[in-house]
């Protein structure tokens, strides 16, 4: 669920959480002491997010981004953020453009990728899951799943999310998938109800960063100001067809799951 752009009750449902969204009580936690538990003060949390877009349109991505979004705490205008999630859309590497000149000249004699990498890191599936060039020029952000393959979801949580952007260790949730961010809280909705599992629902109160190469100056400044008007959670399940007292059992559930992580945590999924 994306902005309405009408006013609609903040997040009052999570013991321990702030209904008034401006309110600066607590506000001391910053991007400089971050710590896991401690959240980020606003003002850091909207710069975090716009450093993370600044790395999406500079650099190489291990697969194509298409859309950025920030969802939950961030988008409800509350101070500190206790967890900041965010949700990229990203292609699936069907063919990778990159894989004929990655390595050098591209001769007969030259080893792919694919079997370069395995050799080297021990990790399958460059050229395949994630592009070539990308991993020759960003091998320490190459990621693997359990299967030793490479996966694209922890490639760019490594990328954008990392030592080098950040401290490696911030309190961001980021979920990665081939669907945009509308059409998989529907998916997620569907999911989680057949399965009665609500922690794999997807928070639908976000707005939208950047899409394809455009990014939201607008959707910025709404967030620095707090100016999205949202719903509780619960109220939002409702407005996807949730029942009152399934959409309220769900929505305490998703606040549980969310306070007992920690640092960085990734999700991917493919619709």
């Amino acid at each position: 669920m994306s902005d309405t752009g009408g006013d609609s009750e903040r997040e009052t449902e999570s013991g321990g959480r702030n209904g008034n969204g401006n309110s600066n009580s607590n506000s001391n936690s910053s991007a400089s002491d971050n710590g896991s538990n401690g959240g980020f003060d606003r003002t850091d949390a909207v710069d975090r997010l716009e450093s993370l877009v600044d790395t999406v349109e500079r650099d190489r991505m291990p697969v194509p981004v298409r859309e950025v979004w920030a969802f939950g705490d961030v988008a409800l205008g509350l101070d500190p953020v206790e967890r900041l999630d965010i949700y990229l859309t990203k292609d699936i590497l069907l063919r990778d453009e990159s894989a004929p000149a990655a390595g050098g000249s591209g001769g007969s004699d030259e080893q792919d990728p694919d079997a370069r990498f395995q050799e080297s890191h021990g990790i399958e599936g460059v050229g395949k899951s994630v592009r070539a060039d990308w991993a020759e020029e960003y091998p320490e952000f190459l990621r693997a799943n359990a299967n030793g393959h490479a996966a694209p979801e922890q490639c760019l949580a490594a990328h954008l999310l990392g030592d080098e952007h950040g401290t490696g260790d911030e309190p961001i949730h980021l979920e990665v998938c081939n669907a945009s961010f509308e059409d998989n809280v529907t998916q997620r909705l569907r999911g989680a109800t057949l399965r009665e599992d609500y922690t794999q629902l997807l928070d639908p109160r976000g707005v939208c960063l950047w899409a394809d190469g455009t990014r939201s100056d607008e959707a910025f400044r709404k967030l620095r100001e707090s100016e999205l008007a949202l719903p509780t959670l619960s109220a939002a399940l409702k407005m996807l067809g949730m029942e009152d007292e399934e959409a309220t059992t769900a929505a305490k559930e998703l606040h549980a799951w969310r306070e007992e992580q920690d640092g960085v945590t990734v999700r991917g999924d493919v619709v």
